[in-house]
Parts: C-alpha cells; structure tokens; sequence
C-alpha cells in the first residue's frame, strides 16, 4: 500500500467515524474496518459509472451489512456521484440523502435497501440472476450486450440469517459465475464476539454450496492480494464466489478496535481523536478530505464515462447488427407494456365455470407472457398448485438461463428476496408464487419490494379456509389484514375468472408490488350479461348488483369467493322485500385511491345498514361497514375438515348472511 492509498482509506475511516460522532448515532466500526475492501473494489476493479449510476451495463455493488452505511456513503461521495460533503454531515438527519440504512431511489448509486440482514445477499443472487437470463437472451458472439458482475460486501450478521443461506444454496445449483461476494468476517455481533453463537465453518458450507471459496486471512490492508482474489473470482465463471477477509472492527481506534461497542455506538469524541492521533490525521479536523485523496478518488469517474463510452458504441453496433433484438432488449429495460396486450388477456364466460380464481391465473399468465417477453418467475415447489409455469419455456438451470420459470425450490424467504434483485436489476419483470399462508416467510422481503416500490407481483394462492383438509396450519386468516397494512402494498382479492383478468391487469401496470390472493376451490364464473362488468375491479370496489329501487336498504359487501354467498343472499332478501345492493370490493387500496364522489357513490354515506363478509380477519372492516354495520369474518385459526364443511362451521353461508342481514333490516321490538 502507497502512501497515497493509505491517505485515501484513512479518509474513508475518518469520515464514517465523524458522521456517526456528529449524528451521535450509527455504527462506525464495520466502515473502519472494511474501508481498505471497499476503495480496493471501487478503484481498481468496480467498473461504474459516477456520472450516470443508472447505466445499465455496470456492476451492481451490494452492501448487505447495510448498518455500514457509512463505508458506502463515503465512497459515493468521494468518487464523483452526486453526493455532497453537507450530505454526509447530515448522516442519519431528518431529509438527508444519508439515512442510517441504504435507502434505493433516496441516494444516488445505491442499488437496493439493506438494513435487515441477509437480504441485500440474496438481492445480489436476483441481480446476478437477471443479468445471467438477459445475457442469455440477447448476447450474440462479438456483442456481450449484458456482461456485468454483481458484487456484495457482507457480515457476519447476514450468514447467520437463514435468507442468505437459502440464496447461497441457490446460488451454487444455478452456478451464478458473476456473483462475488466479499466476506467482511470481524468476529464482532451487538452482544460481544460471534463465538457467542457462531462457529461453524463457513468456508466449507459454501463450498458444499457450490461456491468457489477464498480466505485471505488478516490480508484485509494488503491491496493487491484482495485485488489478486477479486480477479481469480473474476475468471472462475462455473461458480459464485466467496472471499473470505478477516477485518478489525474500529480499525485503529486504541481502546474500541475488535470490541461489540465499536459496533453501534459513536466512539466518543476523545476516542476519535485517539483515532485520528494514531492515523497521523488532524486531531482536530472534521470531515477533512485532502485535496489528493479527491484528485485521486474521482479519476473513478473518468474511468467510468470511458467504460460506458465504450459500451455505447458496442450497442450501436449491435443495433445495426440485430435490429429487432435491439428493439427487444430496449422495450425490456424501458418496461413499456406493448400495445394490445389488455385485449390479448383472456375473457371468460359462465360456461368456462366452474373454475378455481388459482387456474384463471395460470390461463392470463400464459396469455400476459405472450405478450410480455420479460414477464418472468416461479414459485417456492408449488407451481402445479399454483398454476404459475409459463407453458413453453424452459425452466432455468446451471449454464441455461434462457428460460422464463424459475425453480426457486422450497425457499420463500429467497424467492422473494431474489424477486427483489430481478426487479431492482431491471430488464425482467418477476412473479413470485406460494401458497397464502406462507407470506408470513415472504413477508421481510415483500416488506422491502413495498418500501422499494418494486413492480413484483405475487401470486398467493390456498386463499381461505377453503383449503380443507390440511387444517390450521395452511389456512390463512390474519394475512389479508397484515398485507392490507403495509404501506404500498397493493391487495386484491378476485371473485372469479373474469375478475382474475382484470386483477392482472392492474398488477402489470401497478407502480409498486402487487399481491393477488386466490382460491383453491372452484367458483362459477359470473355472468356479465345481467352483473357489472368485472373492469370495475380497476377501481377497487364496484357495484356488482345493483337494488332494485332508487336507494339500497341494504349493502353487502364481499371480497372473493364470498362474493358468490352475498349474491346469493341479495335473492333470498329480494322475496322477503329487501332491496340490497351487493358490492364486489376486491382491493381496498385501490379503491381508497378512488375521487370521494366515487366512492360515495359506491357505498352512499346515509345508507349505514351494511354487511361485510370475508374469510379472513375482520380487522379493518369497519372502515367500510361504519360503527353500525356486521363483519362476518374469521377471528380464529381454522380446522382440518372439506372446506364445505368448514365454511358451514364458521358461518360462511347464505344463511347467516341473510341473518345478519335481517339483524339490520328488522325494527328492533323494544
């Protein structure tokens, strides 16, 4: 190491360690000691462009230890990417463009939001997996259009977590030569050393993982020997690789360096000028980024714009080459829904009925991949259940990557995860497919795709107690209500086929993650001739049947396969003189986004006589029955019984809809 590389590592270390003290907040321990991986990487090797951090054709760097923020803040900063000095001040600050954890789409060059560990991992699996599939698709000899690595920073905190390891595995089966992943082991957790409860051997697991394993040992400051292993995992293409350092946690701080209060806590301001004493650095400075360290750090960025110079000219030649495949992989990066496909979806009709809302996906799926070519995904070893395999299409595999389904194996936790990488990666449109009940193994990662705003839609079928037989432990019952209550989560539950068609129609166009919760057990298709129109789900809620008179006694509202009980009951009150209105209110979220006058049309204010029915928890109801309406709903866990009989037992009928109904409609005696 040169002096001038020393002088720039020692800035890095400096920076982090002055906003975490300024912000009194933060962790600047895992920044000190992995400052010498990141310059090594950003200088030498990471090829990316600081001018423009959206070039498509760059590396993607992951820093899945996302509470070392400061290690990345301080690199953008100081290799040209439109982050400022006063930025970095305001570390971790109401509107700072540094928030305490990588933010995607807050700050420039940052590639997706780390913060809970081992997801940012297995992002990086979903990136080098998009980049494996397009370079597959569109590559031709002479043109390596697509031909990028995706490298990740990572500690020992996200190994220990299960999503990483699910990742891992897949990682290896599918040999993902492009992804590298640096191993930042300091041996350091919030309460003391990882022997606490870590000791296997991580080396060995990868490699039984299928990975290509390196371990420089205490080699973290020795530039060109992490240089020399970033190149040998470079050139090993048949496998992932891991690179294994052992770093010091509040590198060079006398009294903190290798201790668990170097984790997450400032280091004092006597401590930091301790630090800075023993650097050689201004005991007194703050911020200080010598006038060499920034000539020398931005010639990043002249590298950079030589790269994507040089990648431009190779795409115009491809264009003139492979004319219709340019225009292919264009419309596939840009994302634009190709004209006719809402008329290419499939319409259905009573005569198609009985059918399960799950095998209406499967047909529009089908036909939305006809037309959508980068549409593409799988499920967690369900798709025969699901109905989610594109008809056709290989499934993709070690060394062919061409294909549109995605094995994911039984892994929702890196299913969704990985989801979250192809769809940050850009260029492929992803679906991810479980049964219901298991979002709760998908929820971190669909979490993150809402905070993202990741166009990912999900496919979550075994909606109900009409699961049946498989008892409790498969039926869902709180996880509308936990979806509905995540912020830019949209929710919609079909009622048949034909709204299943329009359910996709929204999720293809929807900005942000879409989740369809659909039926095992087969409904009757509506007939449209004498119901509304099933577009009507567009807005969230409509009226399906409308009352008789002028005004509604009445209002049933149902979500689903309740829909079908609550058309039923609306003929049996019809008799008795009840005139009802029935409303189909498949997604609340796209109908709160919905005018007021719409709204009140929909569900007019003076009718307060309403009934909600769903099969899931009635929390979050009364929003829309008010303080004087009936939610029949499921306020326990269910049974192992044929979903007939379940519903029977838990209310689900014509019956106790109408019951409820009268409660209403009935002049109370007294």
């Amino acid at each position: 190491m040169n002096d001038l590389d020393r002088l720039c590592i020692t800035t890095i270390r400096t920076l982090a360690m002055d906003a975490v003290q300024q912000a009194n907040s933060g962790h600047p321990g895992a920044p000190m000691g992995m400052a010498s991986l990141g310059y090594t990487l950003w200088t030498r090797r990471l090829r990316h462009n600081p001018s423009n951090p959206a070039w498509f054709n760059r590396d993607r760097f992951i820093l899945s230890n996302g509470h070392a923020s400061m290690l990345l803040y301080a690199l953008l900063h100081l290799t040209g990417y439109d982050l400022t000095l006063d930025d970095l001040r305001n570390f971790r600050q109401w509107g700072s463009r540094t928030p305490g954890h990588p933010e995607y789409g807050h700050t420039p060059g940052v590639e997706t939001t780390t913060g809970p560990l081992g997801q940012g991992f297995a992002n990086g699996v979903g990136m080098a997996l998009a980049e494996a599939h397009l370079g597959a698709r569109f590559n031709r000899p002479g043109f390596p259009l697509v031909d990028h690595d995706t490298y990740l920073f990572c500690g020992d905190g996200d190994l220990m977590e299960g999503v990483a390891y699910e990742a891992a595995s897949l990682a290896g089966h599918l040999a993902l030569g492009k992804l590298i992943c640096i191993y930042d082991d300091n041996k350091i957790t919030i309460e003391g050393s990882t022997e606490l409860a870590f000791s296997e051997d991580v080396a060995g697991r990868f490699r039984a993982s299928g990975w290509h394993v390196q371990d420089l040992g205490d080699a973290a400051d020795d530039l060109d020997v992490v240089t020399a292993a970033i190149d040998t995992a470079r050139e090993e293409r048949t496998k992932p690789s891991l690179i294994i350092v052992r770093t010091h946690i509040g590198y060079g701080s006398p009294h903190r360096q290798d201790s668990s209060s170097a984790h997450g806590e400032p280091l004092g301001l006597e401590e930091v000028r301790l630090t800075k004493l023993g650097y050689g650095w201004p005991e007194d400075s703050s911020f200080l980024v010598p006038r060499e360290v920034s000539e020398k750090m931005l010639t990043v960025r002249n590298r950079g714009e030589a790269l994507e110079s040089s990648w431009q000219k190779l795409e115009e030649g491809y264009r003139q080459k492979f004319p219709e495949l340019a225009r292919q992989f264009v419309a596939s990066l840009d994302g634009t829904l190709p004209d006719g496909w809402v008329e290419a979806l499939p319409t259905f009709v009573p005569g198609d009925g009985p059918l399960a809302t799950r095998a209406a996906s499967g047909t529009v799926l089908n036909a939305a991949a006809r037309a959508v070519p980068w549409l593409l995904g799988g499920s967690a070893d369900l798709s025969p259940s699901t109905k989610t395999t594109i008809n056709g299409s290989p499934t993709i595999s070690r060394g062919n990557y061409a294909g549109r389904n995605i094995a994911w194996g039984v892994r929702e936790h890196a299913m969704t995860s990985c989801s979250n990488g192809l769809a940050l990666h850009g260029g492929v449109r992803p679906y991810a497919s479980t049964f219901f009940i298991f979002t709760d193994y998908a929820r971190p990662a669909m979490r993150l795709a809402a905070l993202m705003k990741l166009p990912i839609i999900y496919l979550m079928t075994h909606d109900s107690l009409g699961v049946g037989e498989d008892g409790p432990t498969h039926q869902p019952v709180e996880q509308l209500a936990s979806l509905r209550a995540m912020p830019g989560m949209t929710v919609i539950r079909p009622g048949d086929a034909t709204e299943t068609t329009a359910a996709w129609q929204v999720a293809l166009t929807r900005r942000g993650p879409t989740t369809l919760a659909l039926t095992r057990q087969n409904l009757p298709v509506l007939d449209r001739t004498i119901l509304a129109p099933a577009k009507g789900l567009l807005q969230g809620g409509y009226i399906l049947a409308r009352e008789a008179g002028e005004i509604p006694v009445l209002i049933i509202i149902a979500t689903g396969s309740e829909i079908h009980l609550a058309l039923a009951a609306r003929q049996v009150l019809a008799v008795g003189g009840v005139d009802v209105r029935v409303v189909s209110m498949p997604s609340w979220e796209l109908f709160r986004e919905q005018p007021v006058e719409y709204r009140n049309m929909v569900l007019p204010p003076t009718i307060k006589r309403r009934v909600a029915m769903e099969l899931g928890s009635p929390q979050g109801w009364h929003e829309w029955v008010g303080g004087e309406g009936i939610v029949i709903g499921v306020e326990q866990f269910g049974a192992s019984a044929p979903a007939g009989i379940l519903l029977a037992r838990y209310g689900f009928t014509v019956e106790n809809l109408v019951n409820k109904a009268k409660e209403l409609t009935t002049p109370n005696p007294s």
